[in-house]
């Protein structure tokens, strides 16, 4: 994958507006440039993606990738945490620069937010108890499954995803669930399968290297059939600064030319999904 995506409204962001006012272009890769910080959202209750050490670090492959674009823009990084439903809203206020949050680009999104650059691609995958009977994809249907509330896995259950993105397979819904059960974090989801086939949940859809991470920390899981879709994550920012969105795609270009992004993928998931596989 050479191709970055930018979307659409990016082609207009002069004079789009953030929160408190309209946003001069250059405003926000000014301000870093001035403070020398690079302030980047994330979300550590998504490992290998984003985790929490006990020391009060951050770690994972969102959270390299995003130490790399700082330190190519010539800045030190800071991470906050807001909730996801705060970050898709848009309108930032300059509480942080971007999203490295493993963000699918959904066209619904675009409208309040711009993606100048897709860093990787992740397959999304059914996973059930160990217990369960169910040998394929087919056998979910009609169950109670659960996801992150307000994401693309939940957009799929409920048959209205739509990924506006460049080099994505082409995807069909294969589950109709009976009920869809939303919860604040994929972590949560996989805590209340955990427990027992069918005492809460049948099955979970997350990313497979999410699904992955949960297994090898001990969770009772295991896939169910092979990926439903693939997922292109973005880096995403407010409305209202072309600067920075043609600075965040040229790095991430370099990233991607000189083979920093297919590194940093080996190294947390053993394989290299910068590209579609």
């Amino acid at each position: 994958m050479t191709t970055l995506w930018t979307s659409t409204a990016a082609l207009s962001l002069a004079g789009l507006v953030l929160a408190g006012g309209p946003a001069l272009a250059g405003e926000v890769l000014d301000r870093i440039q001035e403070t020398g910080t690079l302030t980047v959202s994330t979300d550590p209750a998504y490992p290998p993606q984003s985790s929490q050490t006990p020391d009060g670090s951050f770690e994972g492959f969102d959270i390299d990738v995003a130490t790399e674009l700082a330190s190519r823009m010539g800045a030190d990084i800071a991470f906050v945490t807001p909730a996801w439903e705060i970050i898709t809203a848009g309108n930032w206020g300059g509480r942080w620069d971007v999203s490295v949050g493993s963000m699918t680009p959904t066209a619904a999104r675009a409208e309040i937010l711009d993606f100048p650059a897709i860093y990787y691609y992740t397959p999304a995958s059914f996973a059930v108890h160990a217990d369960s009977a169910a040998e394929s994809v087919d056998d979910l249907n009609g169950l109670v499954i659960g996801t992150c509330g307000g994401c693309t896995y939940e957009f799929y259950l409920n048959g209205n995803l739509e990924i506006d993105a460049q080099d994505v397979p082409a995807f069909e819904y294969l589950v109709e669930p009976g009920e869809v059960r939303t919860y604040e974090t994929d972590t949560n989801a996989f805590d209340d399968l955990r427990i027992g086939d069918g005492d809460r949940l049948d099955a979970v859809i997350s990313a497979l290297p999410t699904i992955q991470a949960a297994i090898d920390a001990g969770y009772p899981l295991r896939v169910v059939g092979e990926p439903v879709f693939y997922e292109p994550l973005s880096v995403a920012i407010d409305k209202g600064d072309a600067e920075l969105a043609a600075e965040v795609a040229r790095i991430i270009q370099e990233m991607r030319d000189d083979g920093t992004l297919s590194e940093l993928s080996e190294k947390w998931y053993g394989v290299d999904i910068s590209t579609v596989q």
